[in-house]
């Protein structure tokens, strides 16, 4: 196999392996693409490893690919995942023979990686990560149109501020306390202040002009 001492070889049998791993964990394979990637990266790593570089190296390619796995499915939170990733490639590079070989096998699991969210668009998506995604939605149902008609109706109306505005503070309009912003306007607690828009529930105020 001494056809994976090239260093374009590698990225391309550490860019197959990525696409494969990584496309198991985002899509439903039935396994299929988590074999393949297996055995393609076990084809990389038994070629590589020597007495100076141990089993340590595959230890740590597992362990990232364990984090990205407990990310997507119980943390969802991404920094984990990051960790993992940064695992792999450190996994990946350092039995490299040298640097320009260290740096495409990178390139080629970044570059795989990135590529295996094209399955997506063919295979049912495993909805890893699903809790970083926001679902809902600001629907009549849930009440969100009758509070910006609710905010809508404050424009021309007046109150005083109850904070100091550096722009935004706190008003009190017929007795209800809003947040509100004077846009370039600084003002003092307790001035006479009147609605000048409202952009959804963003409520922009104006010191009152004295009659």
């Amino acid at each position: 196999m001494s056809w994976l001492d090239s260093p374009s070889i590698g990225f391309i049998v550490v860019f197959l392996g990525t696409l494969f791993l990584f496309g198991e964990l985002l899509v439903r394979a039935k396994g299929l693409f988590a074999l393949l990637g297996t055995l393609i990266m076990a084809l990389y790593f038994s070629y590589h490893l020597s007495g100076d570089v141990g089993l340590w190296v595959v230890i740590l390619y597992i362990l990232g690919l364990l984090l990205i796995v407990i990310d997507g499915k119980v943390i969802t939170e991404g920094t984990v995942a990051l960790l993992g990733v940064v695992l792999m490639i450190a996994g990946l590079a350092l039995p490299s023979p040298n640097v320009i070989y260290g740096v495409l096998v990178s390139m080629g699991f970044l570059v795989g990686g990135f590529s295996a969210s094209l399955f997506l668009r063919v295979f049912p998506s495993r909805k890893m990560w699903d809790k970083m995604t926001l679902k809902d939605r600001m629907t009549s149902d849930l009440g969100y149109n009758s509070l910006n008609d609710e905010y809508r109706s404050l424009v021309g109306k007046h109150g005083r501020t109850l904070s100091v505005f550096r722009p935004t503070g706190s008003v009190e309009i017929e007795g209800k306390q809003y947040s509100a912003s004077s846009g370039s306007q600084w003002l003092e607690a307790n001035v006479e202040i009147e609605v000048i828009s409202v952009d959804g529930t963003r409520i922009i105020v104006k010191r009152r002009e004295s009659e």
